[in-house]
């Protein structure tokens, strides 16, 4: 063993006034080995990534990297030292070239060279790496696990001795996940340190050798080989005793285990006390209910990001939730962005029978139309803002042209962040130093107002833990039962038979399939990747996983 990679922490605690992130963690990490470390959104993961990687200088103990304590005071120098990580959220710029990234973010500063040379230089080290990447491409072209791969390399380029992986699943779509696995076991393999935080039960006991628990700072399960211990445990530990911190409204059962917590949980909710959406719909001769939304027709332009919407037509009814499927850039973000007002479209969409393809955001806000959006840290809140700041936007939005009293939306933000368990310091907090799982709850708390009505969720659990995902998918299943209707757009098929009524499928840009949750993962499958033998199949973007040829 190469003693110079082994990373361990020493009675490390981590406070912040009077609120503890960590408290008197104890911990060694190995070379060769992948080390997991899980626990729900707050519970200190995040706080632990920053204090290894050298963002916090940890308030009692010390972090020694081959004995010898890691100098924190910055990232940069803990890169220095040989200490990397591989964030959830990339930290690429979007307009620049891989190769420019690389360079960028390098620690050799060469002063001359040319484009043609730079280009030439990187291609030569991603391939030596192993990558599959043209490191002319600008990162904004990119699919998600290109992205990823570009992080990956550049710890790798800076001849790291322990990588952090912060949830690198949690952006991955379903069928890429398995190769990053397989990338993170080959990391280990080559001696490093390997330590990935994550989310799901079933991805820990796939990649990882030991795994470590965290539950509100404080490690619930020490270090323990994968082989000595089982799923439930795991969840017992992450869970605790008391279930998830702040489950209301809606509160889900501690009992449940592993990734079944979210499907599970999302089926609880729907066979509630109100009736599914199709047995609540009016027989023939009863009248026939308005639409929550009703779309024809809906069209929009190419986009390098996304496949372009294809004449779509979709019904949420009352009481509904509609599932949309589909490999990853297949017209998902198209059709969040046509429906909210913020893309060209053509075709028409009715709220509650009204017309508002010609009105803007806040127009359609006012119909009631509300959205947890694809990326929550950067188009969910602003993270430099406070989160009463951030919550007191809904209100703005309803209002604005009228002057608010800044103490009566602060004591808002108070009642509503509580009743929806966000875990905060204080009101004038910044919304960027929450949690995944407190920013997802404080959108919820911001967007499911009482004047919601249909509520677009585009991969509303993506990155949480076991017990913030049910609590999302709990909130979405009550708002439903209550006659509102709920666009879910996920990458997750288990969650999307445990809560949706239908599955819409999206492929290139097309509505090709409509099936009842009951229908068997083969056959959603098929109908995302088009191996029906149809002859509609149309390939998503480049850079996505592709399925044929580009659909202009």
């Amino acid at each position: 063993m190469n003693v110079d990679r082994v990373l361990t922490l020493q009675g490390v605690s981590m406070r912040f006034g009077a609120f503890t992130a960590l408290e008197n963690v104890d911990v060694r990490f190995e070379p060769g080995l992948v080390h997991a470390v899980v626990g729900q959104n707050g519970a200190g993961k995040t706080t632990f990534s920053r204090v290894v990687t050298g963002i916090y200088t940890p308030s009692e103990g010390r972090v020694l990297l081959g004995g010898a304590p890691l100098r924190a005071g910055s990232v940069t120098e803990a890169r220095r030292q040989g200490v990397d990580m591989v964030h959830q959220h990339f930290s690429s710029p979007p307009s620049m070239t891989i190769a420019e990234t690389l360079e960028f973010f390098s620690s050799e500063r060469r002063s001359f060279f040319s484009r043609r040379g730079l280009v030439r230089e990187w291609q030569r080290r991603v391939d030596a790496l192993g990558f599959d990447l043209d490191v002319s491409r600008r990162i904004r072209d990119l699919s998600v696990p290109e992205r990823q791969s570009v992080e990956i390399v550049r710890a790798l380029s800076g001849e790291a001795r322990v990588i952090i992986f912060d949830e690198p699943t949690a952006s991955m779509p379903a069928q890429a996940v398995d190769a990053l696995l397989g990338r993170i076991r080959d990391l280990a393999a080559e001696g490093l340190t390997v330590i990935v935080v994550l989310h799901k039960l079933s991805e820990v006991f796939a990649v990882a050798d030991t795994v470590t628990v965290l539950n509100r700072g404080i490690v619930t399960l020490p270090k323990t080989s994968i082989a000595e211990v089982t799923a439930d445990e795991v969840t017992r530990h992450i869970i605790g005793d008391t279930g998830p911190a702040g489950s209301a409204p809606g509160d889900v059962d501690s009992g449940l285990e592993g990734d079944a917590v979210a499907v599970a949980a999302g089926d609880a909710a729907r066979r509630g006390d109100a009736a599914p959406a199709e047995e609540a719909r009016p027989a023939s001769g009863e009248g026939v209910r308005t639409a929550i939304l009703d779309v024809r027709g809906l069209s929009t332009v190419a986009s390098p990001s996304d496949a372009r919407l294809h004449e779509v037509d979709l019904v949420v009814d009352p009481g509904e939730i509609v599932g949309v499927a589909g490999v990853e850039g297949n017209g998902q973000l198209s059709l969040v962005e046509a429906l909210v007002g913020i893309r060209d479209a053509t075709g028409s969409i009715e709220l509650d029978g009204v017309e508002v393809s010609k009105l803007g955001v806040v127009e359609r806000r006012r119909h009631g139309l509300r959205v947890i959006p694809f990326e929550r840290n950067v188009e969910g809140v602003s993270s430099t803002s406070a989160v009463w700041e951030n919550h007191a936007l809904g209100e703005v939005l309803r209002s604005p042209r009228r002057l608010l009293a800044v103490q009566k939306l602060r004591a808002a933000a108070r009642r509503r962040l509580d009743a929806w368990g966000v875990s905060y310091r204080g009101l004038d907090q910044n919304a960027g130093e929450l949690s995944g799982g407190n920013v997802q709850r404080l959108i919820l708390a911001r967007e499911l107002d009482d004047e919601a009505r249909l509520i677009i969720a585009a991969q509303p659990t993506r990155g949480l833990d076991v017990g913030a995902i049910a609590f999302v998918q709990r909130s979405l299943a009550e708002l439903a039962d209550r006659g509102n209707g709920v666009l879910l757009i996920s990458t997750d098929l288990e969650e999307l038979k445990g809560l949706a009524d239908r599955i819409v499928v999206l492929r290139g840009g097309r509505h090709v399939a409509e099936l009842p949750p009951s229908a068997d993962l083969h056959e959603i499958g098929r109908a995302m990747l088009g191996g029906d033998g149809g002859t509609d199949s149309v390939a998503a973007p480049s850079g996505t996983e592709t399925l044929g040829a580009q659909d202009a």
